[in-house]
């Protein structure tokens, strides 16, 4: 009989939130056992697996880089293969790199509380694998890297060209000057337009909602003047500019939503072509920040629609034809491609079946803590990062929690730790953009608190005390030595 394999802590997903979290592990608990499983066959999560042209990122390098590793260079906005470079040297410096067993895709995991260990199903390549551990880290982000989001077009099967998800972009497309339409106004509708346009004949966005979008320079000034210093000056300055820039501008936004429109529209209005109207094209019907912003480096989007290579239509879908798209204006957009830019479709926890002692942990009975475990979870721990600002500005803070965590465990002899629940702390939806990636999914996510530990403040500077300062023994969380 083959001996199951034990580690003391199991990290899932190796990711950018993954491969951070093994590298502070490391760091904090050099004599832990670590093992990181993936699911794919290969490291760097988000930045691997998406191959559409002009892949890149949505916030600022100086923020969306690791705290304790610097960006490399001044480019604000990175495009995707940078970013996978960077998560993979990070890897390979820290030496994490050895720990990642690909072709891991874990099933299901139960806590055992006699033993205090999680007993882990994997399937390997179709061969069924268990392994124990005595904490168990998720960082499989918080979408489904298998399914998309992907509406049902009337008429969809009538259309004879090439219908694409970008999640899935086939290698071999050729879109050289063929008419393009990409479905969607959000972050990726925004980089696909630019990246397509000197290639192909045309390109249409096709929105029914505008999204806020704003201009950003594709350099970071700051990081360029103090390019000559040490990283270990130059880094933090820029980092924490660009920290108070983003925690600045979303509390603003909230707090008096109409100028903050009236700041977008002044940036924005400026850049389109003459004859485009911003109010049908660029002004949602929402407020600044309820849903994610997108941010365009060196205003390439624009560029695009001044060239004439590229232009935007506001409107709704009648039914895919057979040579492209009939909108309920009675307009129709000529297409060889559509690419069906619709969004994501969120799978928490990587969709690993979770119980504890045998009793199935449905996920909507219960409250996260600090955003970053669940109660009736014990030696839990999950990764998801801000909504309105830089993943890893979250993920950074739950690895040095993690790190504290455990050294307060090894301090009390604990060894089990697990959020309770007060009755009395009402419930919240788990994330509050409006965005509809995240409305299709509340249903099925656990809850928030409406009062700390268990609200999450999407607000770094207030996080910086609650997850890195505050004591870890504070009355809610139970320990079992």
């Amino acid at each position: 009989m083959t001996e199951i394999e034990h580690v003391d802590v199991l990290i899932v997903g190796a990711g950018l939130s993954g491969i951070g979290a093994a590298c502070q592990l490391k760091t904090g608990h050099p004599d832990r056992s670590i093992a990181i499983l993936e699911a794919r066959e290969a490291s760097g999560g988000t930045w691997d697996l998406f191959r559409y042209p002009g892949i890149r990122s949505d916030s600022d390098m100086f923020t969306f880089g690791y705290r304790w590793r610097p960006w490399p260079s001044d480019t604000a906005l990175a495009d995707g293969d940078l970013i996978l470079d960077y998560v993979r040297t990070v890897a390979e410096e820290y030496d994490v790199d050895k720990l990642i067993r690909y072709r891991y895709r874990v099933t299901a995991a139960d806590w055992d509380s006699a033993t205090a260990r999680w007993t882990v199903q994997i399937d390997h390549d179709g061969a069924p694998i268990t392994m124990t551990a005595s904490f168990l880290w998720g960082c499989t982000g918080y979408y489904d890297y298998e399914e998309g989001h992907a509406p049902v077009f009337p008429g969809a099967d009538d259309f004879e060209g090439e219908l694409v998800h970008p999640q899935f972009w086939p290698e071999d497309l050729d879109y050289a000057g063929k008419n393009v339409v990409v479905i969607g106004s959000g972050a990726t509708a925004v980089t696909l337009v630019p990246s397509m346009s000197p290639t192909a004949g045309h390109v249409t966005m096709l929105q029914r909602t505008p999204t806020y979008i704003l201009p950003q320079p594709g350099t970071d000034s700051w990081a360029k003047l103090l390019a000559p210093l040490p990283d270990a000056l130059a880094y933090p300055i820029v980092r924490w500019k660009n920290v108070l820039r983003l925690v600045a501008s979303y509390q603003l936004a909230r707090r008096f939503p109409a100028q903050s429109k009236a700041m977008v529209r002044r940036f924005t209005e400026r850049q389109l072509p003459e004859g485009t109207s911003y109010d049908e094209h660029f002004q949602p019907p929402y407020n600044p920040w309820d849903q994610r912003l997108c941010v365009v480096p060196n205003s390439d989007l624009f560029r695009a629609l001044r060239s004439g290579k590229a232009d935007i239509v506001t409107d709704t879908i009648e039914t895919f034809t057979r040579t492209g798209i009939r909108l309920t204006s009675g307009q129709e957009l000529a297409a060889d491609v559509i690419i069906s830019a619709t969004g994501l479709k969120l799978k928490l926890f990587g969709g690993i079946a979770l119980t504890v002692d045998g009793v199935v942990q449905e996920p909507t009975d219960q409250m996260t803590y600090k955003g970053l475990m669940v109660s009736g979870l014990p030696n839990f721990v999950f990764t998801i990062g801000y909504t309105n600002a830089s993943w890893t500005l979250k993920a950074d803070l739950v690895g040095e929690y993690v790190v504290r965590l455990l050294s307060h465990m090894d301090r009390t002899g604990s060894r089990s730790v697990v959020p309770v629940r007060d009755p009395e702390v009402g419930e919240r939806p788990f994330m509050d953009l409006a965005s509809g990636y995240i409305q299709r999914a509340l249903d099925g996510l656990p809850r928030q608190g409406d009062r700390a530990p268990w609200m999450l403040k999407q607000n770094y500077l207030v996080d910086i005390r609650t997850i890195r300062r505050d004591a870890i023994d504070d009355d809610v969380l139970s320990f079992t030595a």
